[in-house]
Order: C-alpha cells, then structure tokens, then sequence
C-alpha cells in the first residue's frame, strides 16, 4: 500500500511540475510581440481526434482565385487577431501610396506620439524619436518583424493621427463587408473592443493581395533596411516559419508565400498565410492556436495547422469541370414553328469547381433544372435565355447558370394565321357582340313582323264598306 502511495505521489508531482512549466512559459510571451522558437524539434505530433479538425479557435481555407471555400470552423466568431492587424494597416498604407497621397520613398520622421504609444516589451525594431525611415522601409519593418511603432509612424503619414487612422481602418472594413471587426489601435496590441474574426481577415487580406506591392512585402523572408540617421542597419527576419527558416526550418511549407503572424496572451498564435502549387493558390486563416512548451520541445500550432489545412487543400481536393458548357442538358417545347416542336438547351458557360478527390461531379453534384415556360413561341433564337440549372449538393451550392437555346428555331406564318384565328374565335367579345347582333335582328325581324302585320290589318279595314244603322237603306222586296 505504502508504495502505490508513493508511486502515486511521484507521477502526481512529475505532472504538476510539467503543467508548471507550460503555463510559465505561455505567461513569459510578452503581448503582442512574436515569439521566438525553440530549435527545431524531433517528436511525434499529438494524436488527431477523429475527423478533420483544427487545433485553433477558428480556420479558414479559401481558394483565392475562385473564391470557393474549402474548410471553415468557426470562421464567424468574434476573436482577439494580435498583429495579424497589420494587415489592415499595409492595405492603407498601400492604398496611400495608390492615390499619391505618398510614394514608397517618402521619408517619414518617428514622433514621441508614435513611439510613446506602444510598450517597449512588445514587437519593434528600436525605432527612435526623430529618426527618418522611408514609407517602404516601414512596410518592411510592420509585416516582417511586426514593428508596433512603425504601424503608427504610418498612420500619422496618411491621417494626421493615430485616433484618425484608427477611425479609417474601422470604415475600411465596413466597407469591406466585415461585420464581426472593430479596431482600437493600429498593430493590434491586446484591448477588449480590438476584435475581428477570421472571415473578416480574409476580406480584408482578398483587399491587400490586390496592390502589387503586398505580396511582394510579405512574401520576403529577410530584408535589410539601411542605416539611417540614427541607426545602423538593421536585418529583418520574417516570423513567419512557413517560409522563414530564421529560428527553425522545422515548419518550412514548400510552396508558402508567407503574409502575417500574431500573438498575444489574449489572441493565442495566429496567422494568415498563402501557398501556391502548381497552378492552385490557397489561403488560410488560423486564429487562437496554441504554443505547447515542454521540456524538450516547442511547438508553435499556428504554423503547424496553416500546414495541414495547406495539404487537405492540395491534396484532397481538385478541380472538377461539373457541368460542359456544350452539354445539352434538356430541351423546351416550341409552338408556332413547322421545323421542329422542341429545341435543347445548353449551359451559358462551363462551370469548374474545386471538389474532394473521391467526389464524382456527374453522380453526386444534383442539377436543379427549372425553365422560363413549358414551351415557348417560334421565332427562338439561338443562345436565347430559356431557363436556368442549379448546381448543389445537401450542404453547398456551386453555380446557378442560364441555359440557352441551342439553335434557331423559324416561324410559320401558317400556324400563326389558324392560332391568331382560334384565338380570335375563343375570344367571349366575339360572341357576346355576335349574340347581341342576334339579338338585334331577331328584334328587328319580330318588329318588322309586328309592323307588316299592321300594316295589313289596316289596309283591310280600309278596304271594307261601312255598315248603314236603320231602315233608312232598306228598299224592300220586289213584288
């Protein structure tokens, strides 16, 4: 008994000591700054639950190019994003430079405002009070290494203050369409009311990936920015392990083009990243990951769930063509025509998605089918608009398409004549006006018959001798 109880308390104590040292090390990240990583560990990964799932608050994997989403797990939900702020805060810089309002070389000067507003324990790069660094640089300096001053350095260029361009970034996502964001500050510094969530980050980042200068920025995994006035050069490493072997290259992702991490104690490890293979791009959206300490190891969760939400992109999913846009996939009734009674339709357009390999695009998309009319009136022209085809499963619909008509299709004068004259004789006009032209001769007839009748009747009496009353007439006999 003695030594199960010692047994007990031992592991008892190993355990604690372990947690002890997960939460220490969790509560050592200072807010808002990326971490570093430990060297590059040789471990077996924890064991997946049952299905596909994501070891994060929130995910998202979207094809850029279609727009199509093909893996969401509460993508909606209201979350802390840490620096993957600076998202926003590159897109109006860029869109700045866009319309002139600055270049990429315009020399900006660091102002006590800018640097006062962000602790010094957070991400930076040492940025001094009065020291000059170019638009681009900056850029540079934000979505590289996640320098927090920078962020307002930029918002005081473009809006005249930091409230100001806070105030800019909120309309820009309402413009957007984001509806679950609101920002308090430019770099995404841990607040209660800075919030946005991970389909929110995806419009956002759809935005940014439009400027040309984006991709390129975020994409580098080392930059050097030159010496400045009051610094020598600095060497930036991106924190962005996908394409950065800077601490690691444990969690190098062949194909990443890299875009933006973010931690905070609050956010947990998020990241938003981009990967092309082939002739496929895709981008993801991990919020809320986890940073798991052990004595011997670290692993980062926000890099290793980019990866495998990159692979069940690439590998389980392809794109299918689901509906030829030669394919005649029904036909409509045509009236008033001697050449032909129907006419096949065909989709307006091909329509390609992508699908999960085992899926079959002919046996499990259904099409909806629905026309304009059962039948339609010659003349049909072909590419006429006859209907439309819907194409779903249970849970998804992929494209609503117009179906055209495949032909032409004449007009018989003939036919339209007999329908023109059996419509004319169905018409109730017609026969209320010809029973009231019945009606009308057949009183003129009766009257006309009154009117002879009397006719008749008088000219007789006129004809007739008057009766004499008395004997005053009377001659008598002959005798």
């Amino acid at each position: 008994m003695k030594i199960r109880r010692i047994c007990a308390l031992f592991f008892s104590l190993l355990i604690a000591l372990n947690l002890t040292a997960v939460s220490f090390a969790a509560a050592a990240a200072p807010e808002g700054d990326e971490p570093e990583e430990a060297e590059e560990p040789v471990v077996a990964e924890p064991e997946e639950p049952e299905g596909f799932h994501i070891a994060a608050k929130a995910a998202l994997l979207v094809d850029p190019d279609t727009e199509e989403v093909l893996y969401e797990q509460d993508a909606h939900e209201i979350l802390y994003p840490a620096s993957v702020t600076k998202i926003m805060t590159c897109l109006l810089a860029l869109e700045a430079i866009d319309s002139g309002k600055l270049t990429k070389n315009t020399v900006l000067t660091a102002s006590e405002t800018a640097i006062s507003a962000v602790p010094p324990d957070g991400s930076n790069v040492g940025t001094l009070v009065g020291e000059e660094l170019t638009v681009e640089e900056l850029l540079y300096c934000i979505m590289l290494q996640s320098a927090n001053e920078g962020c307002n350095m930029l918002a005081e260029a473009v809006d005249g203050s930091i409230e100001a361009f806070v105030a800019h970034m909120n309309q820009k996502a309402k413009d957007l369409g984001c509806t679950n964001t609101h920002f308090t500050n430019t770099n995404g510094l841990p607040d209660a009311n800075h919030y946005t969530s991970a389909w929110d980050l995806w419009l956002i980042t759809k935005e940014a990936r439009t400027h040309p200068d984006f991709m390129p920025i975020v994409g580098t995994s080392y930059h050097e920015v030159p010496a400045t006035n009051m610094s020598e050069a600095r060497q930036l490493y991106n924190t962005n392990y996908l394409i950065s072997p800077w601490r690691t290259d444990y969690y190098l992702y062949k194909g990443a083009e890299g875009i933006k991490t973010g931690s905070t104690s609050a956010a947990g490890y998020c990241l938003v990243a981009s990967a092309t293979r082939g002739d496929r791009s895709l981008l993801s959206v991990v919020l809320g990951a986890e940073r798991v300490v052990n004595p011997d190891i670290t692993l980062t969760y926000s890099f290793i769930e980019t990866a495998k939400l990159f692979d069940l992109g690439f590998d389980e999913f392809e794109r299918k063509v689901i509906l030829a846009e030669d394919e005649l996939v029904g036909e409509v009734g045509v009236e008033l025509s001697q050449q032909q009674n129907t006419v096949k339709v065909h989709p307006a357009e091909e329509v390609e998605r992508l699908l999960p390999v085992e899926m079959d695009p002919i046996k499990d998309v259904d099409r909806i089918i629905t026309y304009t009319a059962e039948s339609v009136e010659a003349p049909v022209e072909k590419g006429q608009v006859l209907g439309q085809i819907t194409l779903q499963t249970s849970d998804t619909v992929y494209a609503t398409v117009d179906l055209l008509a495949d032909e032409d299709v004449s007009l018989s004068r003939l036919l339209v004549f007999r329908r023109d004259l059996v419509d004319f004789l169905h018409k109730p006009t017609l026969w209320y006006t010809l029973g009231g032209a019945g009606a009308f001769i057949v009183l003129i007839v009766i009257a006309r018959a009154i009117f002879k009748s009397r006719r008749r009747s008088n000219s007789y009496n006129r004809r007739q001798p008057a009766k004499r009353s008395g004997t005053s007439g009377y001659r008598g006999r002959k005798r």
